[in-house]
């Protein structure tokens, strides 16, 4: 094997399911103590990156120490067991020469320092303590293609309608290079004859490196790339690079919209001119009866939920919360008060549509195009390319986005914004920054999921009904057999695997 920089990503203890079971009864938390304390049928389950080389060790309980042995045997000298077992691994790395392995803490020796670990959950380490050791014999500046080096990750947002002829073909192209240039990219990237669609995160070196190859094809150079930075690394567990019938999810597929045409889609409009129409549809009663007779509407063409953290001023909230499920405008004699274009003139009103990027109003423009909308106007690049170019102004709350930051306030697009995201009810509707379970305002607009693994309910919650129930959503999700654990800030779940064997760890 290659001599590569051994870099450990995180590190927890996994108590095997064998252990587990003899820890039932009424002194299963002495028991428990006495287990971690001296480290007895304890494992350490860890991800090294070897490079770009990935690879996980205790990946499930009991059932995977013939594979987890056999992987130490391959990569590491092993001595000693618990609390007292040692690991060496000089054909990995020649720059960590030792690690010791025990259930509550990690040393390790990396370059010239001395790192010290202490856990402090269930899934996660704090680093406690750095020694300086002698100078090493590889300096610590490593080559401008180490990752080490590029801590500054980015988000990347873009779609693109354009015909593919091959678009198989195409999918084996971008991954060719992505290899090829061993790029450290994790996200979705979906393709098909119509175009393609892309969120992906990565260091910013990787993440820019991507999108400039990309707009050197004729294809692709004139599309509209959106990027806002991550403080925590990845927003995306993987990557997902392949072949998709349709770049977004709708009832019925995308393949017979008419996404091709730009004259089937609605009208672009720039920031700054949507901005100058919100406030002239803004100065009406926003809360007038006669709503469905304004000579302008503004549709909200994402979920509930999105708009329960933030909107635009005058946006009536949507009723789905799936956007496949969209049917605004469709029904022919049905008139309801949760459809915001149910009895408007089609040939006169001018219907102005936004989502978070742009992508889903464009689909949905064709559609309504088709049922006899005339005027549809779009924001082009969607909330997060507005508030870029024009801050906060109608805007209210934060921008809620599909990764792992899941909330993002606008000073995060404009530096001119402010940090704090305005809170001011612009509606009749009282869902906006409420809590789920007890309908108080919320401190952090920040969805969550619920901690029953069988629920997983995204929802918005205060803290104090997170304390009450543990983080999940209701009383009955609390008595749930797969619950995980409460998390803190900006963390999301992992997989399930990460919990089940952890159990007697949270008490």
């Amino acid at each position: 094997m290659q001599a590569k920089t051994l870099v450990i990503i995180y590190v927890y203890p996994l108590i095997r399911r064998k252990t587990i079971n003899n820890l039932r009864g009424k002194n299963r938390k002495e028991e428990r103590k006495h287990e971690l304390g001296l480290g007895l049928n304890c494992d350490l389950r860890f991800l090294l990156t070897a490079g770009r080389q990935r690879e996980t060790i205790g990946e499930g309980g009991i059932g995977g120490a013939r594979k987890r042995m056999r992987w130490c045997r391959e990569v590491f000298s092993v001595r000693g067991s618990g609390s007292g077992a040692h690991a060496i691994a000089p054909s990995v790395a020649p720059i960590v020469t030792a690690a010791s392995f025990c259930s509550t803490s990690l040393v390790l020796p990396f370059q010239n320092s001395l790192f010290k670990f202490k856990f402090t959950d269930s899934s996660s380490l704090a680093l406690t303590h750095r020694k300086q050791l002698l100078p090493a014999a590889l300096p610590l500046t490593q080559p401008s293609t180490s990752r080490e080096d590029d801590s500054h990750f980015l988000v990347v947002n873009f779609y693109h309608f354009v015909f593919i002829q091959d678009p198989q073909a195409e999918v084996a192209k971008h991954r060719s290079f992505l290899e090829l240039q061993d790029l450290d990219i994790n996200g979705r990237v979906y393709l098909n004859e119509q175009g393609i669609n892309a969120q992906y995160s990565g260091p910013s070196k990787d993440a820019l490196a991507y999108v400039n190859w990309l707009r050197e094809d004729n294809r692709f150079s004139d599309m509209l790339v959106q990027i806002s930075p991550s403080e925590n690394g990845h927003t995306f567990p993987a990557l997902k690079l392949r072949y998709k019938p349709s770049l977004v999810q709708f009832e019925g597929g995308m393949s017979h919209l008419p996404l091709l045409d730009s004259s089937m889609r609605a009208i672009p409009l720039s920031p700054s001119e949507w901005k100058e129409r919100l406030e002239a549809i803004n100065k009406t009663d926003l809360r007038a009866k006669d709503y469905h007779n304004r000579d302008s509407i503004l549709l909200d063409v994402r979920n509930g939920y999105e708009w329960d953290i933030g909107h635009f001023r005058g946006a009536q909230r949507p009723s789905v919360d799936c956007f496949r499920n969209t049917s605004f405008g469709l029904s022919q004699e049905e008139i309801t008060a949760s459809d915001p274009l149910s009895n408007v003139d089609k040939e006169k009103a001018n219907i102005l549509m936004y989502c978070t990027g742009g992508i889903r109003c464009d689909v949905y423009s064709t559609i309504l195009r088709k049922q006899g909308f005339q005027n549809l106007y779009t924001l082009k690049g969607g909330v997060s390319h507005y508030l870029k170019n024009e801050g906060a102004a109608e805007w209210v709350g934060n921008l809620f986005v599909f990764d792992s930051r899941l909330s993002l306030p606008p000073s995060i697009y404009y530096t001119g914004a402010t940090t704090e995201a305005e809170l001011t009810p612009v509606s009749g509707d009282d869902k906006f920054a409420k809590c789920y379970v007890c309908n108080l305002e919320v401190s952090e607009l920040r969805h969550r999921n619920c901690a029953n693994l069988d629920c997983n309910l995204l929802f918005l919650c205060c803290r104090k009904c997170v304390k009450d129930l543990r983080g999940c959503c209701c009383l009955t999700c609390t008595t749930a057999p797969r619950l995980r654990p409460i998390l803190n800030g900006m963390q999301r779940y992992k997989k399930w695997h990460n919990y089940r064997d952890m159990d007697l760890l949270e008490q």
